[in-house]
C-alpha cells in the first residue's frame, strides 16, 4: 500500500475518534469520497492499525445506529424553516 494512503487513513481514523465525526463530515473534511472514508477504516486501517481501527469503528457503528434520528431531525427542521404556517405540531381532529 503506498505511504500517502496509510498517512490518510490515520489521519481519517484520527480525526472520526476525536470528533465523533460522521462518515459524510469526514468526507467532506479531508475532500475524499464516503465510500473511501469506509474503505480506509474498514479495511486498510486493519493492516496498518488494527487498535486505532477499532475505535474509529466503533464511534461509525454509533453514528450508524442514530443516523435515523438525525434525519428526522433534519426534514423537522426543513419543514419548520420552508412550510409556511408550519409550527412542527400536529392539528387534532
Amino acid at each position: 500500500m503506498k505511504e500517502y494512503i496509510e498517512r490518510r487513513a490515520e489521519e481519517v481514523a484520527r480525526y472520526i475518534v476525536r470528533s465523533n465525526a460522521t462518515v459524510r463530515e469526514t468526507a467532506k473534511r479531508f475532500g475524499i469520497s464516503k465510500s473511501t472514508v469506509h474503505k480506509d477504516i474498514t479495511e486498510r486501517l486493519l493492516k496498518i492499525d488494527p487498535v486505532l481501527a477499532k475505535e474509529a469503528r466503533k464511534v461509525l457503528e454509533i453514528n450508524k445506529s442514530e443516523r435515523h434520528i438525525r434525519g428526522g431531525m433534519a426534514t423537522r427542521a426543513k419543514y419548520l424553516n420552508s412550510v409556511p404556517g408550519c409550527r412542527g405540531t400536529r392539528k387534532k381532529l
